[in-house]
């Protein structure tokens, strides 16, 4: 049976829901769809609510390239506890006086944890380490040294804190590769009575947000009526929104999708910055988007990075 959303090329943004893998939201998203070709980008823990972008078909081909967009949460967090996976979901591991900590006290803690910082891993994630995932291995009672990480932190918001319960929510803004269940974790220690996050919510990943998005539930019902699929697809050049774009006349089309290099001296009207390797959109000479090509410009040729 041929299914309804065969055709569909793009990308759906899903409101993951708690309790759910990415991986989960996959497999359920085949079963609606009928649609094996479906990738994610930016994982979220299990317990993590928000913005997933799931890409259909030939979009798929857009996971290994995405820009680093820049991605938004909102966690709540507990101060006086620690855990294993340093979540409300982990084992307790210590219950710590608070004492008297102010909003203040944590809003001059933040300033340490703004900009270019580094970050150990947690043992609860999906890192590698000779092989091995480290989640795979924390399950088993093994703790492994990691090395830090560099992340960025670009904001770091205290927009809620009860002194009575210690309950507080930050909004925070940062690179990819942040595990803000460990920035909370660091951020407890730094305050020396430790802390757990509580409830983590993505706003914002690949230039989407939680108004972008679509419930599971909404995509069966789709399927139950029989409807496709396409009122919820994006088109894939959304996520390269950020990069220059070059139009290619019917000869150089021809050309690109064959994998050949292109002399940019014959392109008209393009505004190359002059980086030495910047990667740009391309759309085809009847205006549709056809890939990302990188730009030389001391070698003055134009490079295919992936044709859609």
């Amino acid at each position: 049976m041929v299914s309804l959303n065969e055709h569909l090329n793009g990308i759906i943004c899903i409101n993951k829901p708690a309790d759910f893998t990415s991986f989960d939201v996959i497999a359920k998203m085949r079963g609606i769809l009928r649609l094996k070709r479906l990738g994610h980008a930016g994982t979220l823990d299990p317990m993590a609510t928000g913005v997933l972008p799931v890409f259909a078909g030939r979009a798929t081909k857009a996971c290994d390239i995405l820009p680093d967009h820049d991605k938004i949460y909102e966690a709540e967090f507990q101060l006086g506890l620690t855990s294993d996976t340093q979540d409300i979901y982990g084992k307790i591991t210590e219950h710590r006086e608070v004492g008297n900590i102010t909003a203040e006290n944590i809003e001059n803690t933040l300033e340490k944890f703004r900009g270019d910082i580094m970050q150990i891993p947690p043992m609860y994630s999906a890192v590698m380490i000779n092989g091995q995932r480290l989640y795979d291995l924390a399950r088993q009672g093994v703790v492994v040294e990691r090395e830090a990480r560099p992340i960025t932190v670009y904001t770091l918001e205290l927009t809620a804190y009860d002194e009575k319960t210690h309950f507080g929510k930050l909004e925070i803004s940062c690179s990819r590769g942040t595990y803000i269940r460990t920035l909370i974790n660091d951020i407890g220690d730094a305050l020396g009575c430790g802390a757990i996050m509580t409830k983590l919510v993505r706003t914002k990943a690949c230039g989407f947000t939680l108004d972008d998005c679509v419930a599971l539930e909404d995509l069966q019902e789709l399927a139950n009526a029989g409807i496709s699929a396409e009122k919820y697809l994006y088109p894939i050049e959304k996520v390269f929104g950020d990069l220059k774009a070059i139009k290619l006349n019917p000869h150089q089309e021809h050309l690109y999708r064959n994998g050949i290099r292109l002399d940019i001296d014959k392109m008209k009207a393009v505004g190359f910055s002059g980086d030495p390797d910047e990667k740009y959109r391309i759309y085809g000479a009847d205006g549709s988007f056809i890939g990302t090509a990188f730009v030389n410009y001391e070698k003055r040729e134009l490079r295919v990075d992936k044709n859609f």
